[in-house]
């Protein structure tokens, strides 16, 4: 069933934002997925986070794979660039266009099977290289379009509706990018805005990879007694690691210690400008301690919790572009004499190393 625009019919004048835009701006048609689909609340979110950042819609570029997850991109930000990959292949082609305009905001979406099964390489290594892109993993833990075969994602000793048990330890995209040495983890809860929000909103402030675990229920074929991901069973498990607060402006002083106060805050500068604020939950829980983030997580998922909030974070790690010592003017400016100078100078660069 194709989508259709959504009817504006505000009932009062609806609030701008800095760019003068309404939320509706943000917008896109009417979603075709399940009704109370976790993706849909996952989409609303992005809408809000969106809007508030004050972000230029055309500034903005949607990308996906294939699957449920994929077809997000379509319902939110119709005026903004969008391009549909193969499954599994949203990263390089993420990575390409980032190469090309290194100036503009990319959004990926994947579900848990798209990211962690076909396309676990291509995350691995966008997650090594760095690559500025918001990385969403809409995690279900099934194949929803395929009528809910387990996924990567599926907790072990899940059960499906038929009522047969995973018995496959799943693949912790948090974990994972701890070790591959990721700069920004997060994971929220789709039926949870008030803190998935705040969390997309530092994911646009961050000048590197940002992978974001959402975990997002299957109304459908996950959202069953038995099942661990399901919205009654995310609710009952959910532990807020880090209560993070929106991106605030630097604060005059010296700089703060790593490790968040018992009771209080820790900001850490975000090279974008501005800061990250979090507020402890578990006293002296370090979201910059890579070892201890990775401890943390062990222990809640050893009792069976989920984990949620900002992670773990680092503003020191060059992106892909700082890396290469990359022209500053987006390549796709760049004019044509300049990025093939021809036979000549391709001589004397060969000749140099003679």
């Amino acid at each position: 069933m194709p989508s259709i625009a959504k009817p504006l019919v505000p009932r009062a004048p609806l609030p701008r934002n800095a760019l003068g835009l309404t939320v509706r701006d943000y917008e896109g048609p009417m979603s075709t997925l399940c009704a109370g689909c976790g993706h849909d609340s996952t989409t609303a979110a992005l809408v809000q986070a969106l809007w508030q950042s004050s972000i230029e819609p055309h500034r903005v570029v949607k990308l996906s794979g294939i699957g449920c997850s994929s077809k997000t991109p379509t319902y939110f930000l119709r005026g903004a660039h969008g391009f549909n990959s193969v499954h599994g292949r949203m990263v390089p082609i993420a990575t390409g266009a980032n190469a090309a305009n290194r100036d503009l905001l990319y959004l990926g979406i994947s579900g848990d099977g798209d990211a962690l099964s076909i396309g676990l390489g291509h995350l691995c290594h966008g997650i090594r290289r760095n690559v500025r892109l918001v990385h969403l993993i809409e995690n279900n833990g099934v194949y929803g379009l395929t009528k809910g075969q387990f996924s990567p994602g599926a907790d072990r000793g899940s059960a499906s509706p038929r009522g047969e048990r995973n018995d496959l330890s799943p693949i912790d995209p948090m974990l994972l990018g701890l070790s591959l040495g990721a700069t920004f983890l997060a994971r929220g809860f789709s039926a949870d805005k008030v803190h998935l929000v705040p969390l997309l909103e530092a994911a646009f402030a961050h000048r590197g990879f940002a992978l974001i675990d959402v975990i997002s229920p299957c109304v459908q074929f996950n959202n069953h007694v038995g099942s661990t991901k399901s919205y009654a069973a995310t609710r009952a498990r959910e532990v807020q690691v880090t209560d993070l607060l929106a991106p605030i402006a630097p604060a005059a002083g010296p700089p703060l210690a790593g490790t968040v106060p018992d009771g209080g805050v820790l900001d850490v500068p975000m090279a974008g400008g501005g800061e990250l604020r979090f507020r402890s939950v578990p006293p002296g829980y370090d979201p910059t301690d890579r070892t201890s983030v990775a401890v943390h997580l062990a222990e809640h998922a050893g009792r069976g919790e989920v984990p949620t909030g900002l992670l773990f974070v680092d503003e020191s790690v060059p992106d892909v572009h700082e890396r290469h010592r990359s022209t500053q003017q987006p390549l796709n400016d760049v004019p044509f004499e300049q990025l093939c100078p021809g036979a000549g100078t391709l001589d004397a660069i060969q000749a140099a190393y003679r």
